[in-house]
């Protein structure tokens, strides 16, 4: 299969002028199909409330009520006649953005928030006047004639309850998140939930968010059956992770480790890591109800998707765990872990000190003295965190500290040691007492990084009482550094016994999981499994049916001389190949700006062409020139020669065969610049609207010559490797002809 993924805001119709919505994916589809795309990805659509990152959750079900059409709402016409104030809000609506070069996610997420606010009254009214009014209400009746409506969706979908209640809080609280409300609010049972829930007070506000719910599936079933009645098959994007303001962490807490936060460890782009800021889960509880929760989330995505990918597959088999309140990820972990024990580190000859050493920070106070600061002034700071060893220049944190934001909270309210306690009369004195507060107040604030800084200077890391791991850069720590030979090689041996250890940890982890997930439903599952290393990895994609991930720029041989792409006939079959990913730059910004990576392409490509017809001399004339929509042909073409079953390339770089199609400034083509949190970000936009590319013959004539030369190598698998290509076509076949129907209990 071919096809295109798009976040679904990118998306822009006649009748979608504002933002792409779910209505907008049945004409996007109609134009696929007459591309020969018979795949269409979408960025994860879930509720991320005032959060324009898709991949930031309050919802591990809801749906975005920013993708609703607001004029397909029944009551929409209705009201739009009587209700001067709302047309007049719709119109400006879209006056003021339909031209916006990128949607405004918190300007268009408010407006339509309004509006909806407005037309869920106007359902209410309408309702309740349909409705043949009588005294009281039937036992085991609603009161409501909307909720009898919303009865049969509600008892579906047994998620909603807490949903509605949680963004009814989130409402009363002004969107702050759940961890700053108050006791009663933040502290949540399923018997509190459901006391809040039945509170004939609270109905009406908390049927509201179930309406909205109510709406956002019927626009977006409808859109996913008309794509599934075109042959097509339509994949979701389930991140692994979930917000911490999220309703699944507020209402589930025994799922998550709240304790912890998802990362990743130090490397070269990032030598602190990454600290996402997300909770790991609670693995042990979600195997005790056999995964429950996870496979709701599965079964409520059939409802619309053939295939899902799933968000960093690596965190399956292990997460980089990092405690809840460091700022870094230095001091991370792998969850699940092998630890080596107090008992083994002893038996092998390290004493009680010597395992303090390697195991707590040893701060010098050279260490301060060296930002320049005064050996008193170094002295005062350091005990306010730090215990003296003796009469040492030694010092060991207190206690009490139990993170390096804890070092920086107890020394934020830290005064300039070389204050003039004395107010001066002359300007010039206070000029010059005023120079030397500001240069103090740098030093003692560069004291106060490099005490963060000796937090993380650690070899081993005790997780539990007398149970430790290596830290991630342990061999440059203080401690490493003042060891024996001796003793380096005998930590070495153990390190390499719980690498070992852990690798089948990992692996036994990972194949309960994904077992019991891609059992559970009759979708095509996909793993973003790039940077990923561990041996372990490809065997339980394999066993799982798990298509992996090939960015083409970034497959490559990279232990030989040179680093030469792989080969496009040589990539697994049970895979996904693309040109580009949301976090990557655009197919146009590579080919510009990495002419090295260009070059190899261009290398790879002169060996075995895409188009036979095609010299050698024209192709390596190409990495040198600026790209063109020749260049994005020739790019898709070779590629499209790939063995990987699914071939899904961002709309971007598709529409990049048409320079019509092209934005002035290429950076703005990109959808997300990872490590930056900006407007800019997640909210890209189509240059033009679905309906003008649908009509350009020739672009939809150049895709469909490109989706050719794919089918020709699936058909080609198909023959020479059977087993593994009949497990994915017999399940596209499947996913495209199979109406999801039934609940998503």
């Amino acid at each position: 299969m071919t096809g295109v993924v798009v976040p679904l805001g990118a998306l822009k119709s006649k009748s979608c002028p504002v933002v792409g919505e779910y209505t907008a994916l049945a004409p996007f589809a109609s134009w696929c199909k007459k591309a020969g795309l018979s795949l269409i990805q979408l960025l994860p659509v879930n509720d991320t409330g005032t959060q324009s990152s898709p991949y930031s959750g309050l919802s591990a079900f809801a749906l975005h009520p920013v993708y609703i059409t607001i004029s397909e709402i029944k009551e929409f016409s209705s009201l739009y006649k009587t209700d001067k104030k709302f047309a007049s809000l719709y119109d400006s609506f879209v006056k003021n953005h339909k031209d916006d070069k990128r949607w405004n996610y918190e300007r268009v997420r408010s407006e339509k928030d309004t509006m909806l606010r407005a037309l869920y009254e106007k359902a209410a009214a309408e309702s309740d006047k349909s409705r043949t009014q009588k005294a009281s209400a039937p036992a085991g009746k609603t009161d409501s004639a909307l909720e009898e409506i919303l009865c049969s969706f509600i008892k579906s979908n047994s998620w909603l309850p807490a949903y509605c209640v949680y963004k009814n809080l989130k409402w009363t609280h002004l969107q702050s998140s759940w961890k700053s409300w108050p006791e009663n609010d933040r502290i949540i049972t399923d018997k509190k939930i459901t006391d809040l829930w039945n509170d004939k007070k609270l109905r009406h506000a908390h049927l509201f968010y179930a309406w909205e719910q109510y709406i956002a599936y019927n626009q977006f079933s409808q859109s996913a059956e008309k794509i599934r009645a075109l042959g097509m098959t339509l994949k979701g994007d389930l991140p692994i992770l979930m917000n911490e303001d999220s309703c699944d962490a507020w209402s589930k807490p025994e799922l998550f480790s709240m304790k912890n936060r998802a990362g990743s460890p130090p490397d070269g782009d990032n030598p602190r890591g990454q600290n996402w800021g997300f909770p790991t889960y609670n693995w042990t509880a979600h195997e005790k109800d056999d995964f429950a929760w996870w496979k709701m989330r599965l079964a409520s995505a059939a409802h619309f998707y053939g295939a899902y990918r799933l968000d960093h597959i690596l965190g399956f088999f292990r997460i980089w765990a990092v405690p809840e309140h460091e700022t870094t990820a230095v001091l991370g972990h792998t969850d699940p872990y092998c630890a080596v024990s107090r008992e083994q580190l002893t038996e092998a000859g390290f004493s009680k000190d010597r395992i303090h050493w390697m195991s707590e920070p040893h701060i010098p106070t050279s260490a301060l003295t060296d930002t320049g600061m005064s050996c008193d002034d170094a002295h005062a700071m350091l005990e306010k965190v730090c215990t003296r060893l003796g009469n040492e220049e030694l010092w060991n944190f207190n206690p009490e500290i139990q993170s390096d934001s804890d070092i920086e909270k107890s020394l934020a309210t830290e005064k300039t040691f070389a204050e003039n306690d004395s107010a001066s009369d002359s300007a010039s004195s206070s000029t010059s007492a005023a120079n030397d507060s500001a240069s103090m107040t740098k030093v003692s604030a560069r004291a106060v990084s490099e005490l963060m800084s000796w937090w993380n200077n650690r070899l081993l890391i005790e997780i539990t009482k007398d149970s430790f791991v290596p830290s991630w850069l342990h061999e440059s720590t203080q401690a490493w550094k003042s060891l024996s030979g001796s003793e380096k090689e005998i930590l070495n041996k153990i390190f390499d016994g719980i690498d070992k250890k852990q690798e089948a940890v990992w692996k036994s982890h990972a194949e309960r999981i994904l077992g019991a997930l891609t059992s559970s439903v009759n979708m095509i599952p996909c793993g973003e499994d790039l940077g990923v290393n561990l041996s372990c990895v490809p065997p339980v994609l394999e066993e799982n049916t798990i298509l992996s991930l090939n960015v083409v720029r970034w497959t490559r041989c990279w232990s030989e001389k040179d680093q030469p792409y792989v080969p496009f006939d040589s990539y697994r079959p049970l895979s996904v190949t693309t040109t580009s990913v949301h976090d990557s730059p655009t197919m146009r910004q590579w080919w510009n700006k990495e002419k090295d990576s260009a070059r190899s392409f261009e290398k790879l490509c002169s060996e075995k062409p895409a188009v036979p017809s095609e010299s050698n001399e024209i192709i390596n004339l190409r990495a040198d020139a600026d790209f063109t929509p020749d260049t994005a042909e020739f790019v898709l073409s070779h590629a499209s020669c790939t063995a990987s079953a699914l071939y899904v390339n961002p709309l971007q770089d598709w529409l990049y065969l048409s320079s019509k199609y092209w934005l002035e400034n290429q950076d703005d083509e990109r959808i997300n610049i990872p490590g930056t949190v900006s407007p800019f970000n997640w909210t890209y936009r189509i240059p033009k609207d679905i309906e003008t590319i649908s009509a350009d013959g020739k672009l939809t004539d150049t895709i469909k010559k490109i989706v050719l030369i794919h089918d020709k190598q699936c058909v080609q698998q198909t023959a020479e490797k059977p087993a593994a290509a009949k497990k994915i076509y017999s399940s596209a076949k499947t996913s495209n002809t199979t109406k999801k129907t039934g609940s998503t209990k």
